[in-house]
C-alpha cells in the first residue's frame, strides 16, 4: 500500500499564494500518477489537477487553470499544488491522490490522504 501525507494548507487572504504538498510512502513498485482534489462543505467533491508519472498527461479543472499549477518530483515520490491569485471560493479540503492508472482519476483512484485545510479570507 500507498500512504500519502500532505502539508502546507493555512489561511491566506485573497490574491495570495500558497504551495501545498503531498509526499508518498510505503511500498510502490510501478510507476502511478498523481494528483489533487478539493471539497468545500455541501458541495461536490471536485478533480483540480492531475499529473502522470513521466509528466506527459496532465488535468486541470476549468476553475483553477491558469492560477494552479501541478508538478512532480519523481525521486522524491512528492506532489505540488502552487495556488496563485486565491480567491474565497477555493476554501476547502485539499486532498491529494495516487494510482497506477492514470484513467482512474475519472472513477476513485486507490490511494488518497488525509487532507489539508485550505481557508481563503477577506
Amino acid at each position: 500500500q500507498v500512504q500519502l501525507v500532505e502539508s502546507g494548507g493555512g489561511l491566506v487572504q485573497a490574491g495570495g499564494s500558497l504551495r501545498l504538498s503531498c509526499a508518498a510512502s510505503g511500498r510502490t513498485f510501478s510507476t502511478y500518477a498523481m494528483g489533487w482534489f478539493r471539497q468545500a462543505p455541501g458541495k461536490e467533491r471536485e478533480m483540480i489537477a492531475v499529473k502522470s508519472w513521466s509528466g506527459t498527461n496532465t488535468y486541470y479543472a476549468d476553475s483553477v487553470k491558469g492560477r494552479f499549477t501541478i508538478s512532480r518530483d519523481n525521486a522524491k515520490n512528492t506532489v505540488y499544488l502552487q495556488m496563485n491569485s486565491l480567491k474565497y471560493e477555493d476554501t476547502a479540503v485539499y486532498y491529494c491522490a495516487a494510482d497506477t492508472a492514470y484513467g482512474a482519476f475519472y472513477r476513485r483512484p486507490a490511494y488518497w490522504g488525509q487532507g489539508t485545510q485550505v481557508t481563503v479570507s477577506s
